[in-house]
């Protein structure tokens, strides 16, 4: 895996991905949040047509980022699949595809507010959560965690007016305890990382982290908040 920015979590080095993942080198692992998988057939379910590719290329860029990482393990920080009966609905292709990447790498499913367990039908560990070298991995952040946690469910999005314009990407959330992380899914929206919703998760000033151009860019977040976009070349401060 060629160099890449990274940053310090509890006591571990992370590495921050452009296609809105993390990754692990202690353990090989590929984290993303918030798949939502089979989305648009939902959709369509309710009378609203999408194209139903969105579940091809949300696996065409985990398979990808797998490759590129060399991940040993895939985790998946809930909300996977759209809806709890996204199992009756699923495409045999894409069933296929999921069966052929649990068979590439140990997956595990954490269990969401939309998804329950559906992850399961597909291989793969099942849990509510995993705690992992005292890190708490879970879909949601939960209030009165004591130890290091890294969820997803809010979607964070950074968006900022550059030259005039506006400019919305998906983004981490962190501070020395608490990380979330962006969405993965090809048909997931956002939350504005600087929204009250994420604030709340946080006990005071947060960071809002992305990679761009190769570089980790980070503006702070919070009540102290200023519009200093740092870029750091290796690590987080």
């Amino acid at each position: 895996m060629p160099a890449a920015p990274h940053f310090d979590f509890a006591g571990h080095h992370f590495v921050p991905l452009a296609g809105r993942a993390l990754f692990w080198p202690r353990h090989g692992a590929l984290i993303v949040a918030d798949l939502h998988l089979e989305k648009a057939s939902w959709y369509a379910a309710h009378g609203q047509p999408l194209p139903p590719y969105d579940s091809h290329d949300t696996l065409d860029r985990l398979a990808r980022l797998a490759a590129e990482t060399g991940a040993r393990a895939i985790w998946c920080l809930g909300d996977s699949f759209h809806d709890r009966a996204a199992a009756e609905r699923i495409a045999p292709a894409v069933a296929e595809r999921l069966l052929r990447q649990t068979g590439s790498v140990r997956l595990t499913w954490i269990a969401g507010n939309h998804d329950g367990l559906a992850g399961g039908a597909w291989g793969g560990a099942v849990a509510d959560e995993i705690e992992v070298d005292g890190i708490v991995f879970r879909h949601q952040s939960m209030d009165g965690e004591t130890r290091p946690e890294v969820s997803g469910h809010f979607h964070p999005k950074l968006r900022l007016q550059l030259r005039g314009r506006l400019v919305s990407r998906p983004c981490f959330a962190g501070d020395a305890q608490r990380l979330i992380l962006p969405a993965f899914g090809s048909l997931t929206g956002g939350l504005d990382v600087g929204d009250e919703a994420i604030a709340a998760n946080f006990a005071g000033d947060y960071r809002a982290m992305l990679v761009a151009g190769g570089k980790l860019l980070s503006l702070r977040c919070g009540a102290h908040a200023a519009d200093d976009v740092t870029a750091m070349p290796r690590r987080a401060r």
